[in-house]
């Protein structure tokens, strides 16, 4: 809205030739949503409170996680309200890859809220049943399919890491990978949201490298430069993944050991969510696999528990999975496991970077 008000009055004053830039939009746009979150987060943390409504422990899980039975959940609807507003103030409304990327952002929030509320409505962590969760997440993820390739006209090719003019035409087939990502991104967040801060840090990596992925993309020039391929609307899509990793550095201050709220599946399937869609629509889907390797690792983790545990009639590869867990078991201090995870989600953001040079 900012874009729209201030920028044509830059004839007259030349100071609200700013908004102009996409750089500019995204400083004050994250700067914004921290602040948001910053302010929102205490009022909400107290009503949580007064409601009682807290976050249920599963019973298999460590036993010293019992403690934060009844510790404030659903901070992901401030996330959410900050979010939302920076991005209606800051971006360019008349891209409709920002709409795109709130559609997803909201829809996935909406499934998180209604198993949030679910659980705590019923007291015996009994939200949404896995197949209806997973229904519902098709059908976004089939929506944002045919808005992106029916109706914005994006192309079903796939860019290959590493190598400079291999595209990959995925044709009808680029709907299923769609919904794998999708599906993988927002799941693979909230798996990993078992810690303190656990899975906020990681988040803000990715959102940060997407911003550069998407300002790259969005340039003629340097996307000409670096041999990536160049989406005309990209570029405004820095701008929201600087305003979602603003918010993500605001809920971290709460959030963070001990934590003073949960972000619940409200946020943690909304920013998840939207992470695969921006990878989408800046044509790097494989990246997420790089600069959301503790994402990956957490819900590979998970796969490969259970399905080794089927198999061998009840053994297992981990003490416990997520994989956090496992490292709980281990011996390791909470704190020990989130910060070394966050140490490693670092590093592999700055891997998923260098590979805009590695071509």
């Amino acid at each position: 809205m900012f874009y729209h008000l201030f920028y044509p009055l830059s004839e007259w004053f030349p100071l609200f030739n700013l908004f102009k830039y996409i750089t500019f939009r995204t400083f004050y746009g994250s700067l914004m949503a921290f602040l948001l979150v910053y302010f929102l987060m205490p009022p909400f943390i107290r009503y949580m409170r007064k409601k009682q409504f807290g976050q249920i422990v599963r019973e298999e899980g460590p036993a010293h996680h019992k403690a934060k039975t009844g510790t404030p959940t659903m901070g992901g609807v401030i996330i959410i309200l900050a979010v939302t507003l920076s991005v209606l103030l800051w971006c360019n409304l008349l891209n409709p890859l920002v709409w795109l990327s709130l559609f997803v952002f909201l829809g996935f929030g909406v499934i998180g809220f209604v198993d949030d509320y679910l659980k705590i409505k019923r007291g015996r962590n009994l939200g949404l049943r896995a197949r209806e969760k997973l229904l519902y997440q098709l059908i976004l993820s089939f929506i944002f399919y045919v808005l992106l390739f029916k109706v914005v006209g994006f192309t079903s090719t796939l860019n290959v890491p590493f190598f400079k003019k291999i595209l990959l035409d995925l044709g009808i087939f680029y709907l299923f990978f769609t919904i794998i990502v999708l599906l993988g991104t927002s799941n693979a967040v909230n798996l990993t949201d078992g810690l303190d801060g656990l899975a906020t840090v990681p988040f803000v990596v990715v959102a940060g490298v997407y911003l550069v992925f998407a300002y790259a993309s969005g340039h003629y020039k340097f996307a000409h430069y670096l041999f990536i391929p160049h989406i005309p609307y990209a570029g405004e899509l820095a701008v929201f993944c600087g305003i979602l990793g603003g918010a993500g550095l605001g809920f971290l201050w709460y959030n963070s050991y001990p934590a003073e709220i949960f972000m619940g599946d409200v946020g943690s399937l909304a920013l998840g969510g939207v992470m695969g869609a921006i990878a989408i629509m800046v044509k790097q889907e494989f990246m997420l696999l790089v600069a959301g390797a503790v994402f990956v690792a957490e819900a590979l983790s998970v796969i490969l528990q259970v399905g080794y545990f089927k198999l061998t009639g009840g053994k297992r590869i981990f003490k416990m999975a997520p994989l956090h867990h496992h490292f709980e078991l281990l011996g390791w201090k909470e704190n020990k496991v989130v910060v070394r995870f966050w140490i490693i989600s670092v590093l592999c953001g700055i891997i998923a970077l260098s590979t805009l040079k590695i071509r």
